[in-house]
């Protein structure tokens, strides 16, 4: 028992009572809840920290004081933009918050838990100490416990790693973190809140880690880190050149550096990459889908592999005995269908084999007394109950009958090619340990049970198999139903099937990964290897389930999804859960991950046409010892018209294209051609400047019209093909350029320019487009040489 709790006094009270109200409300009142179990989304006061107080937003400030104390207010626009940008990204993320909090109250954990002599379900952190909690199979155990009645099998993969299932009886501790598989029991709370196993596993065992992140968002890491780092130094540089060696005056000079670093900054692409992906999880959301790690949008619309469990997925989460079969009339002077009724009425109701079995025998009265019950188990793939003498046990015929199995093997597959999932009764000529049966077992019945496949999953399996993603069917059950199910389902390949049992080493699940389509009699070890294996063949898995069997394999594939009505295990470690468990949901969500991705991924380079422009240019600036040519507010006027309204708009729209490629290595190449366009038009059209001695300010307006011809150029292409709504864009945003630069052209230090600055406009002006064409070509080519090569070099190196 942790220190903590050796001084308080505890409550002994009856299992069946449990605390009284007094007792709940002084626990409160000492603190001793279970708070913090549960993961919850960012509180208000964290988002808008995280919105305000950023890197960038402190150089932001640093420039503005900057304008301020040289008397520059004009160039202060570019705060609005600044601004609008954090309270955009505040009030999606509230909104999102509001969204996935309202559904995580429908999907949190729930105990139930006994209060006053009566049993009611509480959410996981209104549990107190001492508090007495019924726990049954696919349960989460809340909080560490000690188990008062009953006899569980409990399942702490997630807490040691070993999916061993260990028996759990009276005055056995419970783990929190671990899961329930078979059995019922009543268990008192014995560590709460931050002293338990589940304060400080539960995010690591259940959720993704807090450090893991998509390819997209990674890359957007390393691009703004870089970025942040490199402007620093090039704008003190820059400034010195200009102040100290070009002895501009100070106003002129900070101007200068403010905008190049404003250039270079790309404030608003994270911030819109992290606003498209909250927008999605709210838009998910309302479909009833929960959203427990934004990682995964974006990690499903690049999956090309998809596991399936057959019951819960390709079939609905429940079941129905089709028939019982006897194999044996009686067995020692009963009837074996009395038996059998015997046996399920023995049994707890915790999956739902048993929970069909019961409805069928729901008339049945046997009386026996069951002096050994034995839940099913996953991994020993039966249950048993003694009565007296004589022992029974109901599983999968390979696992019950072993060696015998042969002997009855076309009968029982004859059954499974109808897609019925076939147990056998048997009696055992052993007792029951909890362990792989040893001694023989006398069959005395075949039950038939059937799951109706899905209304929908035909359509889903068809839409993956267009979309080049392939299905893997990895189930618990005979191979051979499975197969046939998949089949119903319209899975290709289906008729590619194995025995799981059969592999027996590493390098057989390996290799079978790639070779089948469908697994039966597969371990929750085994799902968990068969999904190992797919990833370092370089595939990127997703994986569904809703079992407890399922939580290793979910844990460890890319992108893990639970249906909300199996366990709680599952819908705690997916990292999205169906609230509805409606898989046909499923193409929604792969294309709301397409949209985004592929959406952020064409106006991230409208973003870096800005930064490779401004980057070069100011260095540039400093090797020739040239004036900056732009101003703040040309930058933010520019900006606003080229980069956030179209950028914002097409994050926004539909986009069903399948993701191909690294996300920065694309974003880079399409950016590149304008990014140089705007530099080498816009350099060259400063140093002729300069030749014919055109003014500064004439300059000035000069480049900017050069960069928002290239930006509408690019935006142009990006927006490819030109929809409707994308003329309207257009044509909108150059109207609402040529009204700030003809209405209120003083705003953003546009200049009537003098007639030799306007012919050295036109010229340049018409060099844009050719010039973009061409360096768009040379790009391409360099990269297909680049990739040739690349891939002759990897050739090579393979063959050595």
């Amino acid at each position: 028992m942790n220190d903590s709790h050796n001084a308080i006094e505890r409550m002994e009270t009856d299992p069946v009572v449990g605390l009284q109200k007094q007792q709940v409300l002084q626990r409160q009142e000492e603190g001793l809840t279970n708070k913090n179990v549960s993961s919850a989304t960012k509180t208000t006061s964290d988002i808008i920290k995280e919105n305000v107080f950023t890197y960038f937003n402190g150089i932001f400030l640093v420039l503005a004081i900057l304008l301020i104390m040289v008397g520059s207010f004009r160039d202060l626009t570019f705060l609005i933009v600044i601004i609008a940008n954090s309270v955009i990204g505040i009030v999606q993320e509230l909104h999102a918050k509001k969204v996935l909090d309202d559904l995580s109250l429908v999907g949190r954990a729930k105990v139930m838990t006994i209060r006053d002599g009566v049993r009611v379900e509480l959410d996981s952190e209104e549990l107190v100490l001492d508090d007495m909690v019924v726990l049954s199979a696919g349960c989460q155990i809340p909080a560490d416990a000690i188990l008062q009645r009953g006899s569980v099998t409990v399942n702490e993969s997630l807490l040691t790693g070993e999916s061993d299932e260990i028996v759990k009886r009276p005055g056995d501790e419970l783990l929190s973190g671990s899961f329930i598989v078979s059995g019922e029991c009543i268990a008192r709370l014995d560590q709460v809140g931050a002293d338990s196993y589940i304060s400080k596993l539960t995010l690591q065992a259940t959720k993704s880690k807090d450090g893991e992140q998509s390819e997209m968002i990674r890359a957007l890491d390393k691009l703004v880190k870089v970025v942040g780092i490199l402007i620093i130094p090039i704008g003190i540089t820059l400034f010195v050149q200009q102040y100290v060696i070009s002895g501009n005056d100070l106003k002129n000079s900070v101007t200068g550096m403010v905008a190049s670093v404003l250039g270079m900054i790309p404030e608003g692409l994270y911030l819109m990459a992290t606003v498209a992906m909250a927008v999605s999880a709210t838009r998910l959301a309302t479909r009833q889908v929960l959203i427990h790690n934004m990682k995964c949008i974006e990690t499903l619309a690049r999956v090309n592999v998809l596991c399936v469990d057959k019951t819960g997925t390709i079939t609905e989460p429940r079941m129905t005995v089709h028939a019982v079969l006897p194999m044996l009339d009686s067995y020692d002077g009963r009837a074996t269908g009395e038996w059998l009724a015997a046996f399920v009425g023995a049994q707890a109701v915790d999956n739902i084999t048993m929970e069909a079995l019961q409805e069928y025998f729901a008339d049945a009265s046997v009386g026996l007394h069951a002096d050994t019950v034995q839940g099913f188990s996953s991994k020993t793939k039966y249950s048993g109950v003694q009565f007296g003498a004589n022992c029974f046990v109901l599983g999968a015929p390979e696992f019950v009958l072993r060696e015998d199995y042969a002997a009855q093997a076309e009968l029982i597959e004859e059954h499974s090619r109808a897609g019925y999932r076939v147990l056998v009764f048997a009696a055992y000529d052993g007792t029951l340990q909890g362990e792989a049966l040893t001694e023989r077992a006398t069959t005395l019945a075949y039950v038939l049970l059937s799951n109706p496949i899905r209304e929908g999953a035909k359509e889903t399996f068809a839409y993956f198999a267009r979309q080049g993603v392939e299905v893997r069917v990895i189930s618990g059950d005979n191979p051979v139903t499975v197969s046939e199910v998949a089949a119903q389902a319209g899975i290709a390949n289906a008729g590619r099937y194995i025995d799981a049992s059969t592999l027996k080493t590493p390098e057989d699940i390996a290799s079978a990964a790639t070779k089948y389509v469908v697994f039966g009699r597969v371990t929750p070890d085994q799902k968990r290897a068969l999904v190992q294996a797919m990833k370092a063949k370089g595939e990127t898995v997703a994986m569904t389930g809703d079992g407890v069997n399922d939580v290793l394999a979910l844990k460890d594939a890319d992108c893990s999804i639970a249906m909300a009505s199996g366990s709680e295990a599952a819908s705690q470690v997916a990292q999205l859960v169906l609230m509805d468990s409606d898989f046909s949901r499923m193409p929604a969500v792969v294309m709301e991950g397409r949209r985004v991705v592929n959406n952020i991924e064409r106006t991230a380079s409208l973003f870096l046409v800005k930064n490779i422009f401004s980057m070069l240019l100011s260095i540039f600036s400093v090797c020739m010892v040239l004036k900056y040519p732009l101003e703040p507010a040309q930058i933010s006027l520019i900006s606003m018209f080229t980069i956030g309204i179209p950028g914002f708009i097409m994050s926004l729209e539909p986009n069903k294209e399948r993701i191909r490629g690294r996300f920065l290595s694309k974003v880079i190449l399409k950016a590149l051609p304008a990014g140089l366009t705007d530099f080498l038009v816009v350099s060259a059209m400063v140093i002729f400047c300069r030749e014919f001695a055109v003014n500064a300010a004439d300059v000035s307006t000069a480049c900017t019209v050069i960069v928002a011809i290239v930006g509408f150029m690019i935006l142009y292409r990006i927006a490819s093909p030109m929809t409707k709504a994308h003329w309207i864009m257009l044509v909108g945003v150059i109207t609402g350029w040529l009204f700030c630069v003809i209405e209120i052209s003083h705003l953003f230090a546009i200049n009537s320019i003098s007639k030799q600055c306007a012919m050295l406009l036109i010229v340049f002006a018409m060099l844009t487009e050719p010039l973009l064409r061409y360096l768009s070509l040379l790009v391409e080519k360099a990269n297909a040489l680049y990739r040739r090569m690349y891939t002759k070099w990897r050739n090579s190196h393979k063959k050595e």
